[in-house]
C-alpha cells in the first residue's frame, strides 16, 4: 500500500517529505508541571490547520515551512523498537509540536499504527488534537485505557465556530471538537480541554469563557486547563501579526502598544477572567488544577498497581 521513494512516502498519489530521525521517543522529567507525562513523541513534523497563534511557529524550534507536514523516515518501526526496549511503562505524550490528527493522517495512519504499538507494549497516552478525525481510534483508545493511563486534550479556544474558523480556519469548528468530546467521554475516556492561549482582545471574554466552561459540562469534559495568556516570540509573532491584518482591523498596533516585545502575554483582565472561569469550572465540578487532572487520570492504575 505504501511506497518509499529515498525521501519521500506516496500513498494514493499523495505524496510526503519524510525527515531521517534516529530517535521517536524522548524521556522527559516534567513531574508534574505537563499531565505527568514521561515520554514525548511528534510522529509528524509541521502542522496544516493554520491556526494564526501556533506557538511551534517560532524560530527556536527550527521547523522550516511548517505548514507543510512531514513524517519521520521507518517512524513506526524504530518506535516499536524503542517501546520493545523500555522497562518503565509510562505514559506517552503525543502531538504536542505537530497535531498527530492533521489531514494527512487520514490515508498515512501513522498516528493509528503507532497507536496499535503503544497498547501491545502496554504504554499509557496523553494525546493533544484539534482534530475529531481522533474518533476513528477510539478502539484503540479504549483498548489503551483498559490496560494503562489515558488522557485526550482537545484545544478549544472559542465557543464561537465563526470566529474559530478565522483564527483555527483549516480544522474542525470547535463545535465539533465538543461533539468528540462527548463520543469520548460517553466511552469512559479520560477528556477534556486545553483552553490555550486567550488570545488578548479576541477571546478573552467573560462570555466566551463562560461559554467554553458550559459546553465542556454538557458534553463530558473532565476538566479544562488554561493560562490567560498568549505567547509570541520570532517567527512566530511575525505570522501573528500578519494575520490579525488581514482579520482584525488596527489590532496589530494594539498588540504592539500593549506588549511590545514580550513572550508571555497575559490578557488585561486575566485575574478577574481567571476567577470567573474558576468559579465557573467549581460550579459544574470541572477540574482545572494540574495536579489534580493528573491525580483524576492516573488514579484508575495506581489503584490496580496497590492491589498487587
Amino acid at each position: 500500500m505504501c511506497l518509499f521513494l529515498v525521501e519521500y512516502l506516496c500513498l494514493n498519489g499523495d505524496i510526503m517529505e519524510l525527515i531521517k530521525s534516529k530517535t521517536i521517543l524522548t524521556k522527559v522529567n516534567y513531574g508534574d508541571a505537563w499531565y505527568g507525562i514521561d515520554y514525548n513523541m511528534n510522529l509528524y513534523r509541521g502542522c496544516s490547520h493554520g491556526c494564526i497563534y501556533c506557538d511551534s511557529r517560532s524560530n527556536c524550534y527550527h521547523i522550516d515551512n511548517f505548514d507543510t507536514v512531514r513524517s519521520k523516515e521507518n517512524a513506526l518501526s524504530i518506535l516499536e523498537n524503542e517501546l520493545s526496549k523500555k522497562k518503565e511503562k509510562g505514559v506517552i505524550g503525543i502531538g504536542s509540536m505537530s497535531d498527530t490528527y492533521n489531514p494527512k493522517e487520514q490515508d498515512y495512519e501513522i498516528t493509528r499504527n503507532a497507536l496499535k504499538l503503544i497498547s501491545k507494549y502496554n504504554f499509557g497516552a496523553s494525546i493533544d488534537t484539534k482534530s475529531d478525525l481522533i474518533l476513528r481510534d477510539l478502539d484503540l483508545l479504549k483498548e489503551i485505557n483498559s490496560k494503562n493511563n489515558l488522557i485526550v486534550k482537545f484545544t478549544i479556544t472559542t465557543a464561537d465556530d465563526a470566529l474559530s474558523s478565522i483564527i483555527e480556519p483549516k480544522v474542525c469548528p470547535s463545535s465539533k471538537r465538543f461533539e468528540a468530546i462527548r463520543k469520548l467521554s460517553n466511552n469512559g475516556i479520560f477528556v477534556g480541554i486545553m483552553m490555550n492561549p486567550v488570545l488578548p482582545f479576541i477571546t478573552d471574554s467573560e462570555e466566551n469563557i463562560k461559554e467554553i466552561v458550559r459546553l465542556a459540562h454538557e458534553n463530558g469534559a473532565k476538566f479544562i486547563h488554561t493560562y490567560m495568556s498568549v505567547t509570541l516570540r520570532e517567527n512566530q509573532r511575525d505570522y501573528f501579526y500578519s494575520q490579525l491584518d488581514k482579520n482584525f482591523n488596527d489590532l496589530k498596533f494594539k498588540y504592539i502598544r500593549k506588549y511590545g516585545g514580550k513572550y508571555n502575554c497575559n490578557v488585561p483582565n486575566a485575574q478577574k477572567l481567571y476567577e470567573i472561569f474558576k468559579n465557573e469550572c467549581d460550579k459544574y465540578g470541572i477540574l482545572y488544577n494540574m495536579n489534580d487532572i493528573i491525580e483524576a487520570y492516573k488514579k484508575k492504575v495506581i489503584e490496580q498497581m496497590s492491589l498487587f
